[in-house]
């Protein structure tokens, strides 16, 4: 070695780290969270807590200690012919909402565990991303769908007339399922056929779901992945930062709007 590169590094280990403790505390929130938080939502939560620091230098610390993030698949296809009614397009990708209940997106998805199936039903709303309402099922049924709903409604206000956007799935465009969207006033809304980015929004969730929970973990038991979906829809509306909510997870989005517009 050369005298020269001798005492450079002689040098640099007697430097002190001053990183260290947001090193440390980068590693707590990525234990904390389970992996699931990126370098943006990391310096997010960081910069929340008073540490002073930039994004590039959050994103080379978590290159250094072999932080990633995880990535996702594709989804359940409840489409199963022209059978039924369909709903026009009323909601056209404006997934901007004003106030809660004001537009909701639902969906099903497919999950395969141990040579069985589950599938699993929400309702988000778009003003903040908060599952309003979902329901369990092992097999892709009408009762999933009405379950689902019913737990919904009970949360709607009086004066409010949620539009309730879906694709052209069977469930959606059943007699059934339309006459109790017109009783309780909510308007539906479906994407055209073939087209996933009109319903975006719930999408994106289940890729979240699927790549924060699902993937990381290999699954033995139906039961198993009920329970973990339970705590992590808990976890997502209550504890999960979101960068497009300033910085707050769903619930503690909505109560800060809601102070606010007292």
């Amino acid at each position: 070695m050369a005298r020269s590169s001798f005492y450079y590094y002689m040098k640099r280990n007697k430097v002190v780290d001053k990183y260290q403790a947001i090193r440390t505390r980068i590693i707590e929130l990525s234990k904390q969270h389970k992996g699931r938080y990126g370098y943006r939502r990391m310096l997010f939560q960081l910069k929340k807590e008073g540490y002073k620091i930039n994004h590039k230098t959050v994103l080379r610390l978590t290159g250094e200690m072999g932080l990633k993030s995880i990535i996702r698949l594709k989804k359940y296809r409840s489409y199963k012919g022209e059978e039924g009614k369909t709903a026009p397009n009323i909601l056209k990708r404006k997934f901007n909402a004003e106030r809660p209940f004001e537009k909701w997106a639902t969906d099903v998805t497919e999950f395969s565990v141990a040579g069985k199936k589950l599938y699993l039903s929400p309702i988000i709303d778009l003003f903040n991303g908060e599952i309003i309402s979902y329901s369990q099922s092992l097999r892709p049924n009408f009762e999933q769908i009405t379950g689902m709903l019913d737990r919904a409604l009970k949360k709607v206000p009086k004066n409010a007339k949620p539009i309730l956007h879906s694709d052209q799935g069977w469930q959606y465009r059943m007699k059934d399922y339309q006459d109790i969207l017109r009783k309780n006033r909510i308007i539906q809304s479906m994407s055209r056929k073939g087209n996933c980015l009109d319903n975006a929004v719930i999408e994106n969730f289940f890729g979240t779901l699927k790549s924060e929970m699902f993937y990381l973990k290999k699954y033995l038991s139906v039961e198993v992945l009920q329970n973990d979906i339970d705590e992590y829809i808990d976890y997502y509306n209550y504890n999960r930062i979101r960068l497009n909510l300033k910085g707050m997870s769903p619930v503690e989005y909505r109560a800060h709007i809601q102070i606010i517009n007292c």
